[in-house]
């Protein structure tokens, strides 16, 4: 999977769900700075991490990961 589209669906769902960068990550008890790198694709994305934002958004953990 290109980091790009992954950064692209986890930005995607949280301005979906309503949440700020600060508050998802206060919710997923990580820093702003590496979701923002995250959402940006410049960060590789831990698996467990994702499940937790999976879950933090209410959504699949595929959602986040399907090749589009």
């Amino acid at each position: 999977m290109e980091y790009d589209q992954l950064a692209g669906r986890v930005r995607a769902f949280r301005k979906l769900k309503g949440y700020t960068q600060q508050e998802l990550a206060a919710k997923l008890e990580i820093s702003v700075a590496v979701l923002g790198s995250l959402e940006r694709g410049t960060r590789k994305p831990d698996p467990k991490l994702l499940e937790r934002i999976a879950d933090a958004l209410g959504v699949g953990y595929a959602d986040l990961t399907a090749e589009s």
